[in-house]
């Protein structure tokens, strides 16, 4: 079979109606190709409507503390910020186009949390209505015996925009500042999805650019957006027909389709390279020693299993799925996991010639899921509910294809199923208000989690309850004795007690654990100099300094270190190391200025 043109995307068609389509509701039974144009934006702010509580969610001290609440350098937009911005691979990610969002709204919004959120909803509602023509067009070339203006497209069309788009489990990415970089990639990728699709249809080299152009930005936005060479490769399978069956594998066209592959290959291995380069930094990728090969297979098939059963039944969602180590491939819930993926892959090949989009849509499932599976895992998740937000698109495609299929049959089960979809997003959304809101719910769906308890501990400290918080962080030490900082979040809560001898435990205890924890040898020297040990002080200030050298804090009081023993010169040299690290440290200029009117100058 010979490869179909595609129509243009969200191009203007006239209808024309048949008899068994006269009940399709004329909300999605335009009369006028400007109705129909409208649906897209039908589908993005639909999207929005069930994210609006998010404006009144805070910022979560989890990593936005660390990326925005604590980081001066991303506000603004001049040439320092945006030198920072494209060198920094702060937490293990290089994301300088998130960077640049990030800044534009320091300059809007100051440190109004109201801001960030409304800008991730506006990108997200964004993303939804540009998959709205995506998948339109999949479904259009996916069903060549159908009219272009039959209606029904349009419907199943949005019902996939919407499926994706409300889904419970785009709440993480969307009411989380810092996934940011999950619905920013997101809108670029289906950007480059479409501008490829419309380079098909028209062979115009301006739109080839364009999806080139599109994929280098999802990919300065967050890596896992690597995956669209191979996302690309099976929709030229089914639905394009471009490459396989008739159109061959190496003829001369299906040449030409691998050939037009080769710059998105390169700009993908290129960020696969920076990436793994930029968590090498940032903190590493789990060891063998920890994770060994047979443990990561069967992690990654569990996970695998994992979002599968979440897409399809989205209860009881955490912010964190805690791994508990050692992985046993052969303990029940891994082998039911394996099982499971075996008996979707084995369905999807056994169905490939009656439903050939099940195949493609599970298999661009796994292909964007591959990335995050416990092949290459990092932190101390077994899952999450964000790396979700790529995977699902073939899918929600497949089941707009469903009510493109089966027409009146499915438009009310699809209807009654978004209403489901929507009210349950709109009740998970308030989870992510705050950080004691976001650990007390992971705390209470899994109340053996060590991380999760340790981090309600920290929330709790915030909030001045000693006596709750170092009661969840001694519970949390008890579960995850190997967790560092559950100990010194423990070692804070009785800092901030007055306590520096049970806090310089809990701090000793950190390190112990993570010999180059540099924040928690820092709050160590801080300990200690309350405790009127100097020498032993100097000691800690001098390992965090070593063990982080971007730690401005450590260098900081390193230099108050040696001023009490009257190093005053020295002192100065780490007062301007500080403000080199960080130039927004007023401490430090005041430090330096007093060290400076001691020495003279």
């Amino acid at each position: 079979m010979r490869s179909r043109p595609l129509p243009p995307l969200c191009g203007h068609d006239r209808l024309a109606l048949v008899a068994d389509q006269k009940d399709l509701d004329s909300a999605v039974r335009p009369s006028s190709g400007g109705t129909a144009r409208l649906l897209p934006l039908v589908a993005g702010l639909g999207a929005a409507a069930v994210f609006l509580p998010a404006l009144a969610n805070g910022f979560i001290d989890w990593d936005d503390g660390s990326l925005l609440l604590r980081n001066p350098w991303y506000r603004g937009l001049g040439p320092s910020n945006l030198a920072w911005m494209f060198t920094t691979v702060l937490m293990g990610h290089w994301m300088p186009v998130n960077w640049l969002s990030f800044g534009l709204d320091y300059v809007l919004w100051g440190m109004n949390p109201a801001g960030y959120h409304l800008t991730n909803v506006l990108l997200h509602a964004a993303g939804v209505a540009v998959f709205f023509c995506v998948a339109r067009t999949l479904l259009r070339a996916a069903l060549p015996a159908r009219p272009a203006s039959d209606p029904w497209l349009r419907a199943a069309a949005l019902v996939a925009a919407l499926a994706f788009g409300i889904h419970p489990l785009r709440v993480e990415s969307v009411a989380w500042v810092t996934e940011r970089r999950d619905v920013l990639s997101g809108l670029f990728y289906l950007l480059a999805v479409g501008a490829y699709l419309r380079y098909v249809a028209r062979r115009a080299a301006s739109s080839y650019w364009a999806a080139l152009g599109c994929f280098a930005l999802a990919l300065m936005s967050k890596s896992i957006t690597a995956s669209l060479p191979g996302i690309l490769v099976l929709v030229d399978l089914y639905p394009l027909g471009r490459l396989g069956g008739a159109a061959g594998w190496f003829t001369p066209a299906a040449r030409r389709v691998w050939f037009e592959k080769l710059p998105f290959v390169a700009l993908a291995v290129a960020g696969a390279a920076v990436a793994v380069r930029a968590i090498a930094v940032g903190g590493g990728l789990t060891p063998l020693g920890v994770l060994g090969v047979a443990a990561r297979a069967s992690l990654s098939l569990y996970a695998l299993a994992f979002y599968l059963g979440k897409l399809l039944w989205p209860a009881s969602l955490s912010p964190l799925y805690e791994l508990a180590l050692p992985v046993r491939p052969l303990e029940g819930r891994f082998v039911l996991g394996a099982l499971g993926v075996a008996a979707v892959t084995g369905a999807a090949l056994l169905l490939r010639r009656r439903w050939p989009g099940l195949l493609t849509a599970w298999a661009a499932f796994a292909l964007t899921l591959l990335p995050v599976l416990g092949i290459a895992h990092n932190g101390y998740q077994a899952a999450a509910d964000r790396y979700t937000y790529l995977a699902c698109l073939g899918l929600a495609v497949l089941a707009g294809g469903a009510v493109a299929a089966w027409r009146r049959w499915a438009l009310w089960p699809a209807a009654l199923g978004l209403a489901a979809l929507a009210a349950l997003t709109w009740m998970q959304v308030p989870v992510w208000r705050s950080d004691e809101s976001l650990w007390r719910r992971a705390v209470a769906l899994e109340p053996g989690s060590g991380v999760a308890r340790s981090n309600l501990g920290a929330a709790l400290t915030a909030q001045r309850r000693y006596t709750d918080a170092v009661a969840e962080l001694e519970r949390a030490v008890a579960l995850r004795p190997g967790y560092a900082e559950a100990w010194n979040n423990l070692g804070l809560a009785w800092a901030q007690q007055d306590h520096p001898a049970e806090a310089a435990e809990g701090f000793r205890r950190a390190v112990t654990v993570r010999p180059r924890f540099a924040e928690a040898w820092n709050n160590l020297g801080v300990a200690a100099a309350l405790q009127g040990q100097g020498d032993a002080a100097m000691d800690a200030f001098l390992r965090a300094a070593a063990a982080d050298p971007s730690l401005a804090g450590a260098r900081n009081n390193l230099g108050l270190a040696l001023a009490r023993q009257g190093r005053v010169q020295e002192a100065a040299g780490e007062f301007r190391r500080a403000l080199a690290i960080n130039p927004w440290f007023l401490e430090a200029r005041r430090n330096l200025e007093q060290a400076e009117r001691l020495l003279g100058r």
